[in-house]
């Protein structure tokens, strides 16, 4: 399994925010959103690849207050390695949180499948994505995964919204899947620095609140800034 990163830091987005955790960050991913925050794990992917064995070994060595695990990337779920990896940590109790984009499924232990659906709006323009660009919008909704993900794990559904016009795509997914929890779904302002977020947390906390959504800000940029490690 192709890993760029491995650390201990806090949860800086969704349901547990603030929980102390232990990230494994996977190289790789089949889509190319133009907001990508982690680029070094899609548009360039860099990392080595590591054995679960190793993988566990370091987390375990970066345990800290909690038994949190967050898989992330990238896009974790391309990897077959996943089933093992999961099974060893579920098997040392620790809980296991899953960031995908939800196009793509495994029968793996999960406590909180966070499920990142890509609208429209992370199309990325053509003049940087050249055949990237039809490839990402031909994949980047898979609504018998995005169901089947739902129906199998305790989940969050995390959008990212970068402009107000975004919101019209967030109710059209959302009319697609009525099974959606309004209280699972949690709309996250696009950017890399608190500024930028601050900027856009201002109306889309308020329509968070008049829809009965969960506004989900982005702490760790505000706790470190857009580093890597955080």
């Amino acid at each position: 399994m192709r890993i760029a990163e491995i650390y201990g830091s806090l949860q800086g987005e969704g349901l547990l925010t603030g929980t102390p955790s232990v990230f494994v960050r996977a190289s790789g991913c089949n889509l190319r959103c133009w907001f990508c925050d982690t680029p070094y794990t899609s548009w360039e992917p860099e990392g080595e690849d590591w054995s679960v064995e190793e993988i566990v070994g370091e987390v375990e060595r970066q345990r800290g207050p909690t038994l949190h695990a967050v898989i992330t990337g990238g896009e974790p779920m391309l990897f077959a390695e996943m089933i093992p990896l999961c099974d060893r940590l579920h098997a040392a109790a620790w809980h296991i949180t899953i960031e995908t984009a939800g196009t793509l499924f495994l029968p793996v232990h999960c406590d909180l499948m966070s499920i990142s659906p890509k609208l429209v709006n992370s199309t990325p323009p053509a003049e940087r994505a050249g055949k990237w660009r039809e490839r990402h919008d031909r994949t980047r909704h898979q609504p018998q995964v995005i169901r089947r993900l739902m129906g199998a794990y305790d989940y969050q559904l995390k959008f990212v919204v970068d402009q107000p016009a975004d919101l019209d795509q967030v109710q059209a997914w959302l009319a697609e899947f009525p099974e959606a929890r309004r209280d699972r779904v949690l709309l996250m302002p696009q950017g890399i620095d608190a500024a930028s977020l601050a900027a856009k947390g201002k109306w889309l906390g308020q329509y968070c609140r008049e829809q009965g959504f969960v506004f989900c800000p982005r702490k760790h940029i505000e706790w470190y800034g857009a580093k890597r490690g955080t």
